[in-house]
């Protein structure tokens, strides 16, 4: 399925926002919808906020593998506002990605500063198409890197799909050096949704709640529909 971002954007708002909570959690009504969506892989999405929580890493990666053929297919799933932040607010020569997707952005920070990507799944074929992209399959809740390893980490519509939000967040900060930029969507917490979500940000302070206190001065936005969160650490 081929759609843009800013379709996604308009198709979220009116099931999130114009249809009623009664009729947007209705087994009834949401069961067929996925159906027609998401065909045989439909029961995927419609257990996962009950099933996700008890898989193993191996079980939770296979369900992403099991779906990716049935996922919205674009180029990045980063709005043009909060791929313009990110550009502008990079600092220093070694650069992470975590949850790099297709390696859109990857490709981008690369340009910029020797960069390191990383995902649950790292797609066949990508180190040949981005040979200059260091890429590493890994957990962002078990990063494999030292302590502050990357002056800049970049997490763009990740948070949402972890099981252990507190972790991966403070794996996020444990290998940052100096700045922390994520980016969420911004999506309220319904019990059927067209993605395999687990952690919901409807608005910038449920996104600052999330991330608690940051490693210095920090700041949270609404970016061309999604949130902009950065961070950055204090010197010493």
């Amino acid at each position: 399925m081929k759609i843009s971002r800013s379709q996604t954007l308009v198709i979220h708002f009116i099931f999130d926002n114009l249809l009623p909570p009664v009729l947007r959690d209705a087994n009834w009504l949401m069961r067929p919808i996925l159906r027609m969506v998401f065909g045989k892989k439909a029961a995927i999405f419609f257990e996962w906020k009950e099933k996700a929580p008890s898989m193993d890493e191996v079980e939770f990666a296979r369900a992403y593998r099991d779906v990716e053929d049935v996922l919205i297919k674009r180029t990045t799933s980063v709005n043009e506002a909060c791929l313009d932040l990110i550009m502008q607010n990079m600092v220093g020569k070694n650069l992470l990605e975590v949850g790099c997707g297709n390696g859109f952005l990857s490709d981008l920070l690369s340009k910029r500063s020797e960069t390191t990507a990383v995902d649950i799944i790292i797609n066949p074929g990508i180190r040949e198409v981005y040979p200059q992209i260091h890429f590493q399959e890994a957990n962002m809740e078990k990063l494999p890197f030292p302590d502050q390893s990357f002056d800049t980490v970049v997490s763009t519509h990740t948070l949402e799909h972890v099981k252990n939000l507190t972790v991966a967040i403070c794996e996020l900060r444990r290998v940052t050096r100096t700045r922390l930029i994520l980016v969420t969507p911004r999506q309220r917490p319904y019990k059927y949704t067209f993605d395999l979500h687990l952690n919901f940000f409807p608005y910038p302070h449920s996104l600052l709640q999330a991330v608690g206190q940051s490693i210095g001065s920090s700041s949270c936005k609404v970016a061309g529909g999604d949130l902009f969160y950065m961070e950055s650490r204090l010197e010493n």
